[in-house]
């Protein structure tokens, strides 16, 4: 089982951008499809991107398409999501996940979790 470890999470001021990495240990990081989650204080888990295994599918949810973009570098085991004109409704704790199968915007489909990184944007 893969071990993810999530950072680049800190405070921004609204308009900003900001790049969080998942690092995964194994040697099998390139078989896995991998997806960005978020969780603000007091709601629900949402689900922000996916990306397949190759880098060549990616899936965002509405609120941040065209600002956010997942990918992700086999040789070094990585994953990115690199997220621009931050806004303050984008403060939540991220976490990336890991699973072998198809990359998905559903958090049932990730059997593997990273700690969470806190991203906060001030306005």
């Amino acid at each position: 089982q893969v071990q993810l470890v999530v950072s680049g999470g800190k405070l921004v001021q609204a308009g900003g951008s900001l790049r969080l990495s998942c690092a995964a240990s194994g040697r099998t990081f390139s078989s896995y499809s991998m997806g960005w989650f978020r969780q603000a204080p007091g709601k629900a888990s949402e689900s922000v991107a996916s990306i397949s295994w190759s880098g060549g599918y990616t899936d965002y949810v509405d609120s941040v398409k065209g600002r956010f973009t997942c990918s992700r570098d086999n040789a070094k085991n990585t994953v990115y999501l690199q997220m621009n004109t931050l806004k303050p409704e984008d403060t939540a704790v991220y976490y990336c996940a890991a699973t072998y199968g198809s990359a998905s915007l559903s958090r049932n489909s990730y059997p593997c979790w990273g700690q969470g990184t806190q991203v906060t944007v001030s306005s």
